[in-house]
């Protein structure tokens, strides 16, 4: 590299005017010629990593810090001589944003698997909020931001919900029995989840600072099941209030007046006896023919696919997400290095865990299966 081509950064410091960067590189591009004796300085909400041949050297704290041998031991022996402690130094620095991101968002792409204890199995929808901070630079950096000119939230955002989404499988299997038992505890739920996912976001260096439940809903014919439970709550005197009804019907149809009104309120007085009669019975053979669990719909064509398909029958979309493209959003299928739609590389995936029951596919350590609600082991 000729002496025109280099860059020379003195003075190195760094603001963060979106908000939304965990960290940000000096320089941007590639590696700079950082001048021996240059000064670096550190915000109360940051902290620098300096990096030379791809290894951090040092960490700093907030403060302003002279680069030279005195204060980076390691590079001691690399400044020495044949430069005589005078050349520039080749590196970068990492400036990493300690401060709170609030109000980061997870939720369920598709509603996940729990079998209720009055209901059966229902699909259950799941949104919140969270908060996190870095905690571990260095580890931050070599396992999440590597060799990226900066990281934001939202790159790390989709990760961290779909780690959320897994672990509330699990725990909404073991800790409640039915959907009723929900009002007035998902403050108490939320501490719990965030307990769990403590391992989880240290491993990146990251602390999961808080994580709130804003609902948790099931699909609309059981919320409407949920809501005729409380109607009928309500009525004590279930007879009584038919009795009621059919009465205010009656009178109504007087108060019609004429030859229609006179017809209707003969019709009614004929139907009661027959009402009233085989009120409170059951129904003979009722759920004899009731056939298997409800399909679903394909998210991709809309076609119904039956309850235990992996696959639509129709367009042949993968139901089950264990991860996604990051160039064109395909679904992929496990253990995939390349995608099938736009053929870029892909990440390695982790190793998945089947079902024994149903045979569908789970992230790694769940003990609840995501589409069947079993549990794993």
């Amino acid at each position: 590299m000729g002496a025109d081509n280099l860059i020379f950064l003195e003075s190195l410091e760094w603001f963060d005017e979106t908000g939304k960067e965990l960290l940000h590189r000096l320089p941007e591009h590639g590696s700079g010629e950082i001048k021996y004796g240059a000064q670096l300085t550190v915000r109360e909400s940051q902290a620098a990593v300096l990096f030379y041949k791809g290894r951090a050297c040092d960490a700093f704290a907030a403060g302003r810090h002279t680069l030279r041998t005195g204060n980076i031991p390691i590079l001691t022996k690399i400044l020495s001589a044949p430069w005589g402690m005078t050349s520039p130094l080749r590196a970068e620095v990492y400036f990493v944003n300690l401060k709170v991101f609030p109000n980061l968002k997870w939720g369920t792409r598709d509603p996940v698997a729990f079998r209720d204890a009055e209901l059966g199995l229902v699909r259950l929808r799941a949104h919140g909020v969270f908060n996190i901070r870095v905690v571990q630079p260095v580890l931050f950096i070599n396992t999440l931001a590597g060799t990226m000119g900066k990281y934001t939230t939202a790159q790390v955002e989709e990760y961290l919900r779909r780690v959320i989404v897994s672990r509330l499988n699990d725990f909404l299997g073991e800790t409640l029995e039915t959907l009723f038992d929900l009002p007035g505890r998902f403050d108490e739920m939320a501490v719990d989840l965030k307990n769990r996912l403590v391992n989880d976001f240290s491993r990146f260096g990251l602390a999961l600072d808080e994580l709130y439940i804003t609902s948790i809903t099931p699909p609309g014919e059981v919320q409407a099941a949920i809501d005729d439970r409380g109607r009928l709550s309500v009525i004590r005197d279930m007879d009584n209030f038919v009795r009621m009804k059919a009465a205010m019907a009656m009178e109504k149809a007087a108060d019609a007046g004429g030859e229609a009104g006179a017809g209707l309120g003969l019709g009614m007085g004929m139907m009661m006896p027959a009402m009233f009669s085989g009120f409170g019975q059951p129904a003979a053979a009722a759920g004899a023919t009731r056939g298997g669990e409800p399909g679903t719909s394909c998210p991709d064509c809309g076609g119904q696919v039956p309850a235990d398909a992996r696959f639509c029958p129709l367009c042949g979309h993968q139901l089950l997400v264990l991860g996604q493209c990051g160039n064109c959003g395909k679904n992929l299928t496990p253990g995939a290095r390349f995608c099938s739609r736009c053929g870029r590389p892909t990440a390695q995936r982790p190793q998945v865990l089947v079902c024994p029951h149903c045979r569908a596919e789970n992230l790694p350590g769940a003990s609840f299966c995501n589409h069947c609600g079993r549990k794993i082991a």
